[in-house]
């Protein structure tokens, strides 16, 4: 592939940057964040090297699950402004470079959507009580996926809570709606959707029908490729690794564009609690393989809690001893409800490693707003709602969030997290605030399509602290070392290290001199980015 056919899959060089418009700026005092401060802070994304932004539900809603229950899809809820707005919001990004993706929640509506009266049939019903799955998605706010219906007399399925009855993907018209709703959006500019819960929006449970649910997704992304070429879809599927391959396209079909890594995410945590890399090695090396057009999005920390339901319950239970060890800090049995920064005990050098391990993974990386200041998590608020706290700006009341006396939630004010101790304006005069090493981390790894593009490789370091990966693409190499441990450690990059044609080990980002050799001496928490200098390389800045 060519360097200008590359472009087209503008996802595999992504960094993506999820925000929620209500809890990032207020430009109207009206106590919650809109669309016009979106865009007046799109600028703050730029500069810290951000090409895709993914938004979460904006879309009107009784906010009954934070906007998750949607009751139009056609419409900006108008405490956030206009469709207006957001045209004019999508036409900033893409004058900075910045591509949108929104989230499409299609598995469910909120029961205030005038489709759940006027169209029944659009919905999962039964003339009695189904079997209930073995695992509901919320354990203790949520005690059965089936409620009776007074006015229609029989039970409808909601995967969720009972204020977002489940869609009926099976029925035509229902599919029609989808393919006008991806239409709608992508008209007004987006470049693709976050797709909220995959395997159960094209599930078939609680219907007859026989179709290979499978099936159905290869006909909404190939909808979408008529509509626009380069759109994409970002799916959120925590299944196995034969489900990740059929979702990716693996079988011989049309398949999503991104699939989030839950499995590499909880054994990166487990990692970090042992100090060891072999749960993440394993974990590499238990991914499926995906087409050309395929990538997995690597996040450390996303808008849910972190979860850990996959995991063997001691390995859990390991996870939660270090990260999570008050029950305040955890829900649904499963998860851990807290920020990146308070998890490492907000300590610099973990945070960094972190951060620098979720950017250099293989893949497209995704963080969440915040982070990159090392906000701290709100365990007043409830569930996952502890992460969602707004956006610290300045040490100016309310953050810089907003003028309003009462807020849609409240801002972090007090203690090391607070916003007079944590924000952008303080950080942005500090060149060795976390935001500012950031900004340099993200630039290095947009300098590096190795990563994203590149045949990659575990490197046998001898070590079990230290994660090695090895990435070549094109005439460009680039080998990363990230400490997992709180020991200094020397390593010697392996002999099968191919080296031919390579004049010097250059660092780009990192602990150590600048020129290394084949030994390279990592503090405790400490990475090395490397890039293997060729005379005829032409990919990359060194």
């Amino acid at each position: 592939m060519t360097d200008k056919a590359t472009s087209d899959l503008w996802w595999k060089d992504a960094v993506v940057y999820c925000v929620d418009v209500a809890t990032w700026l207020d430009s109207d005092g009206n106590g919650i964040g809109d669309l016009a401060g979106l865009t007046r802070r799109l600028d703050y994304l730029s500069g810290l090297g951000v090409n895709c932004l993914w938004l979460m539900p904006f879309y009107p809603s009784p906010l009954g699950d934070d906007g998750y229950d949607i009751t139009d899809y056609y419409a900006v809820d108008e405490r956030f402004g206009t469709l207006g707005d957001f045209v004019e919001m999508i036409r900033t990004a893409d004058n900075l470079g910045i591509r949108v993706l929104v989230d499409l929640v299609l598995n469910h509506t909120s029961d205030q959507h005038p489709w759940f009266p006027k169209r029944r049939d659009f919905y999962v019903w039964s003339d009695h009580k189904e079997k209930e799955p073995a695992d509901v998605a919320f354990p203790g706010e949520q005690d059965s996926t089936w409620t009776y219906n007074e006015e229609a007399g029989q039970w409808y399925m909601h995967r969720y809570y009972d204020f977002m009855p489940d869609l009926n993907i099976t029925h035509p018209d229902v599919r029609d709606e989808m393919n006008k709703i991806l239409g709608f959006w992508l008209e007004l500019g987006v470049s693709g959707f976050r797709v909220d819960s995959l395997p159960l929006m094209i599930e078939t449970v609680g219907t007859d029908s026989r179709d290979n649910p499978v099936t159905y997704l290869r006909s909404l992304v190939e909808f979408m490729g008529r509509r626009r070429g380069d759109a994409i879809f970002l799916g959120e599927a925590n299944v196995s690794p034969e489900e990740q391959q059929r979702y990716l396209g693996m079988d011989g079909g049309e398949g999503v564009q991104m699939l989030f890594d839950f499995r590499s995410c909880a054994a990166q945590w487990l990692s970090h609690a042992r100090g060891d890399a072999r749960p993440l090695e394993e974990a590499l090396r238990s991914r499926p393989r995906y087409p050309q057009h395929g990538q997995y999005a690597n996040f450390c920390r996303h808008h849910d809690e972190l979860n850990l339901g996959d995991l063997a319950e001691d390995e859990r239970d390991e996870i939660f001893a270090a990260f999570a060890p008050e029950e305040t800090h955890r829900v649904y049995g499963r998860g851990i409800r807290r920020r990146l920064a308070p998890m490492l005990g907000n300590d610099p050098r973990r945070i960094r490693l972190v951060l620098a391990l979720t950017l250099a993974l293989p893949g497209t990386p995704v963080l969440l707003y915040g982070d990159e200041l090392g906000m701290g998590e709100d365990l007043s608020l409830h569930g996952r709602l502890a992460v969602r706290s707004p956006m610290q700006w300045s040490a100016r009341p309310n953050g810089g969030f907003s003028r309003a006396d009462e807020l849609y939630r409240p801002v972090h004010a007090d203690g090391e997290y607070g916003y007079r101790t944590v924000n952008v304006v303080d950080q942005r005069h500090e060149p060795d605030s976390l935001v500012a090493w950031m900004t340099r981390a993200i630039q290095v790894r947009r300098e590096c399509p190795e990563m994203g593009w590149g045949e990659w490789r575990i490197l046998d370091l001898g070590d079990s602290r230290v994660l090695g990966l090895d990435y070549r693409w094109r005439d460009g190499g680039v080998v990363t070392l990230h400490n997992l441990s709180a020991d200094d450690v020397r390593v010697s990059l392996p002999d099968d290290l191919d080296l031919t044609g390579v004049e010097g080990i250059r660092r780009m980002f990192g602990e150590g001199p600048a020129d290394s050799g084949k030994e390279i001496d990592l503090p405790g928490y400490g990475y090395s980015w490397l890039r293997l200098v060729d005379e005829q390389i032409t990919t990359a800045i060194i």
